[in-house]
């Protein structure tokens, strides 16, 4: 059983050509979504060794931008740095004590990466299981807003990233999983996260795909 997170080798991300085929045919719809920025944070990233993280951080503040811009909410997720043990529950028996063994030596370790701060409009939500949709109110922040639609980037894709798609899935909220905006232990895992989704709960698409969906011209005079 492994109580740590890998040594994560560079891979190079999916491309558009490369994505899975898909059971639903959804589209990006302005008013409708939200984006996830999910635990991008420096803990998370530090086995990286190189790529795909320079690339997926900047597309995922491409995103975080145009969703400004757009009037589109944007939602952090972040673990905290010292959770009890009784908040961390069956966690620490699949990843030892996480943050909490290196806080100490590294005070901002649970700090979301500078590229993608949080805005003074945006939601940091605390993450505490797998799912973002877990021990949080994050379900009804987003009928409070009026989205049923969901951007998911960040990490793990296989981990976190999917099992939150899979749960907005369950809540009637259609999720998006940008495929070259969120990053995994390896190519495999990432691709197995897309397939996943693909097959089972939601739309894998891109970045410039999904920034072409946020700018497109909303219609107007259709009947």
């Amino acid at each position: 059983m492994s109580l740590s997170l890998p040594k994560i080798e560079p891979y190079g991300l999916p491309t558009s050509d490369e994505l899975p085929a898909g059971r639903a045919d959804w589209r990006v719809e302005p008013d409708r979504v939200a984006l996830l920025v999910h635990d991008m944070q420096r803990y998370f990233l530090a086995p990286y060794a190189g790529a795909p993280v320079p690339e997926v951080v900047a597309n995922i503040a491409r995103l975080i931008e145009t969703c400004r811009d757009r009037g589109v909410p944007v939602y952090f997720t972040a673990q905290p740095g010292r959770p009890r043990q009784s908040e961390r529950g069956l966690q620490t028996e699949f990843w030892g004590e996480g943050m909490r063994a290196v806080i100490d030596d590294d005070p901002r370790a649970a700090d979301i990466v500078d590229e993608l701060t949080p805005g003074p409009g945006d939601t940091v939500l605390v993450k505490w299981r797998y799912s973002a949709f877990q021990r949080s109110d994050f379900a009804d922040r987003l009928a409070a807003a009026g989205r049923d639609q969901l951007l998911v980037t960040g990490v793990y894709a296989h981990i976190g990233c999917q099992a939150t798609a899979l749960e907005a899935f369950m809540r009637d909220i259609r999720p998006f999983l940008v495929a070259d905006a969120v990053a995994d232990f390896s190519r495999a895992r990432h691709d197995q996260a897309c397939e996943y989704v693909a097959q089972r709960c939601g739309v894998v698409t891109t970045t410039a795909a999904t920034l072409a969906g946020l700018t497109a011209p909303i219609p107007t005079g259709v009947s």
